[in-house]
């Protein structure tokens, strides 16, 4: 299953992310669908100002797959 999704998140606000205080991130598709996805597969599209975009997450069997940003 594919799911898209823009978010956008101060580096500030991702720190109790990234340090492993919240260990989920919850988001709602573009189709209106909250999914919740382990945090740590954020930290790879993390720069200095937070994290941005338009991204697709790729899910089989409610497993974690991929996710890659698009935009």
């Amino acid at each position: 299953m594919k799911y898209y999704f823009s978010i956008k998140i101060t580096a500030n606000e991702f720190l109790p992310y990234y340090q492993g205080t919240i260990q989920n991130v919850v988001v709602t598709t573009t189709q209106g669908v909250k999914v919740q996805f382990p945090a740590m597969h954020l930290r790879k599209h993390l720069t200095a100002t937070g994290i941005q975009g338009e991204f697709c997450l790729q899910t089989h069997q409610n497993k974690f797959l991929s996710l890659s940003k698009l935009k």
